[in-house]
């Protein structure tokens, strides 16, 4: 049996916040702000659409596959050594992809980026839940609205950035935001002494076969074809030595019989898979039809995303610590729904008014959704995997951005004009029902949260 480690207190030293925050926003970061780079990078690599798409794919394809290996590994060793070698990696991949002589390096950095990235999150979650805070809503609220505020803000900021030095300083500035997470974190970050040793090794070939099976899709979803239904089947084959492996081994990588008996957990990455296909369609899809379709500067795009900013912020701020979960499901589906149909009215003469109040209702699934799903999942996982859960949320949110930014290559194939913008939001308003689905359908959500009886 693996000897668990037990909660040395109730109290949370409230000087971690700002490195796991810190830690936890930088994905966000790096999605976010590429949303307007996109264009100019194209241009400067003379590359189309479906080329640039894969800075997008490559930093979700690392990371997705990475981040419940990370989270298994910080269950296990702590939090302190992965956050660490992580953020060294960060400052290593913005060195590289500032000083890009080719797209392929451009790739290549997002893909460190990805894998360095992977450790901030459930580093945050792993803490909080040792922690054994009986209240956790304010720090949870605290680490969503933070990668929320970056989410939606990184379109401004970098658009703001590219205006003033141009696309490489997306790049360049992982590199001090690196040194402050090594420094904050080797000062702060505890130690791992309270946690035993393994009896088991470490499942090196469930580790294998599950980013061998996440690695098959995510290929095929950025080019499906005819050609390549190998990889699908792949997948099939590689997802079913996993789940053997997983249900043999004694001390699993993900434990698959834990996830078979728990269908709420299920349903929370579900919903988060489709919530998050919408919410990086608009911020990837929308952002290059503001600037190829609309012909606006990638400065004024990113103006364009700022009310959204405002009101994600406002709501999680307000929201986050009430512990309902059904309706603020619900408002976010439905304004998903109500944005997307919205876009079917675009078109290059349009108003610019349009396109804002687009944004303005987009401010609510995205303060709504992803805040919603990370609080379920803190009390629908086992607490002595709450690192690997916390990294699988995570996996299916990318996935998300996967399947996303597969549509956005595809209906943006020749360019991101207006005809292609109607195709995505057909496909997104489909989405966005089969969320809303979800949600009505699953009655765990009106019980969760609340104190079990006695």
């Amino acid at each position: 049996m693996i000897r668990q480690a037990k909660l040395a207190t109730k109290t949370f030293d409230r000087r971690l916040i700002v490195p796991l925050v810190l830690g936890a926003v930088l994905n966000p970061v790096n999605s976010s702000m590429l949303a307007v780079a996109l264009v100019p990078i194209g241009l400067t690599f003379h590359a189309v659409p479906a080329r640039t798409a894969w800075l997008v794919s490559a930093l979700y394809l690392a990371t997705a596959t990475g981040q419940p290996v990370v989270g298994r590994l910080i269950d296990r060793y702590g939090a302190r050594r992965l956050y660490l070698a992580g953020a060294a990696l960060v400052g290593v991949a913005g060195v590289i992809g500032a000083l890009a002589p080719s797209l392929g390096f451009l790739v290549l950095s997002r893909v460190l980026l990805g894998f360095g990235t992977c450790a901030g999150y459930p580093a945050a979650m792993y803490l909080i839940r040792r922690s054994g805070v009986a209240k956790p809503g304010g720090l949870l609220t605290a680490l969503a609205v933070s990668a929320q505020t970056i989410v939606v803000i990184g379109p401004t900021v970098g658009g703001l950035l590219i205006g003033a030095a141009g696309w490489r300083s997306l790049f360049a500035v992982n590199v001090p935001l690196a040194l402050v997470c090594l420094v904050l974190g080797a000062i702060l970050l505890p130690r791992a002494e309270g946690i035993e040793e393994f009896e088991h090794r470490l499942d090196h070939l469930g580790i294998g076969l599950f980013a061998g099976t996440l690695t098959s899709l995510m290929l095929f979803l950025m080019s499906p074809s005819p050609g390549h239904l190998w990889l699908p089947a792949l997948t099939v084959v590689l997802g079913a030595g996993f789940v053997r492996r997983e249900l043999r081994y004694p001390d699993p990588f993900l434990d698959v019989r834990v996830f078979g008996g728990n269908a709420p957990l299920i349903a929370t990455y579900a919903r988060t898979l489709l919530a998050q296909t919408v919410a990086y369609a608009y911020l990837y899809g929308f952002t290059q039809w503001l600037e190829a379709g609309r012909g606006l500067s990638a400065s004024h795009a990113g103006l364009i995303l700022l009310p959204m900013s405002l009101v994600s912020i406002g709501v999680s701020t307000v929201t986050g610590r009430r512990a309902e979960f059904r309706g603020k499901l619900l408002v976010g589906a439905v304004s998903q729904v109500v944005a997307c149909a919205l876009m079917l009215l675009l078109d290059s003469a349009s108003p610019l008014w349009l396109p804002v109040l687009i944004s303005v209702i987009c401010g609510l699934p995205q303060g709504l959704n992803s805040l919603a799903n990370q609080n379920a999942v803190y009390f629908q996982a086992d607490p002595d995997r709450m690192g690997a859960s916390a990294g699988l949320l995570r996996t299916f949110a990318y996935l998300g951005a996967m399947v996303s930014a597969a549509a956005t290559g595809a209906f943006f194939g020749h360019g991101a004009d207006t005809a292609g913008l109607h195709e995505l939001a057909v496909f997104l308003i489909v989405v966005a029902v089969l969320l809303l689905a979800l949600v009505l359908a699953d009655r765990s959500l009106r019980r969760l949260g609340t104190p079990a009886p006695s």
